[in-house]
Formats: C-alpha cells, sequence, structure tokens
C-alpha cells in the first residue's frame, strides 16, 4: 500500500482526526497522563498526510513537528 492510496480515504481520515482532537482535548483537561501523547500522536500523523495530498507545506512541518515531539514524549515515558 502507497502512501497515495490511502488518497481516497482523506475523508474519513479526517473524521478520525476530529475524533482524535475531541479524545486529545478531553484527556488534557481531565489530566489523563500519558494518553494525550498516545491520542495527539496519529492526530498529528493524520495531518500531516492530509497536508502531503494537498502539497500544504506549513501544515505538514507544523504536524511533523509536533508528531517528533509526541514520539520523544512517548519514548521517554516508556523508557
Amino acid at each position: 500500500m502507497t502512501l497515495m492510496s490511502l488518497a481516497r480515504y482523506e475523508q474519513q481520515l479526517k473524521w478520525v482526526a476530529l475524533g482524535l482532537g475531541i479524545l486529545s482535548t478531553i484527556a488534557i483537561i481531565r489530566d489523563w497522563y500519558p494518553w494525550t501523547m498516545f491520542i495527539g500522536l496519529p492526530f498529528c500523523l493524520i495531518w500531516a498526510y492530509c497536508a502531503w495530498l494537498h502539497t500544504e507545506r506549513q501544515l505538514k512541518w507544523v504536524n511533523l513537528i509536533f508528531l517528533a515531539l509526541y514520539g520523544y514524549g512517548i519514548i521517554d515515558y516508556i523508557f
């Protein structure tokens, strides 16, 4: 499966990202650490992918930075 083969599922991915964003916000409010990181990681991954589809460079890089920060936080939490 290539990166572009998921393009037909873009709208469904955006709905999943919306759900993850809402869940992440609830996790922040309820102080459910480390769930905030585990929920935020796929959220950023989906939006980085959608930005890649439409060559939205700024959105892509912002999400990649957050993706790296979430990844660092998860690795730091595990080890």
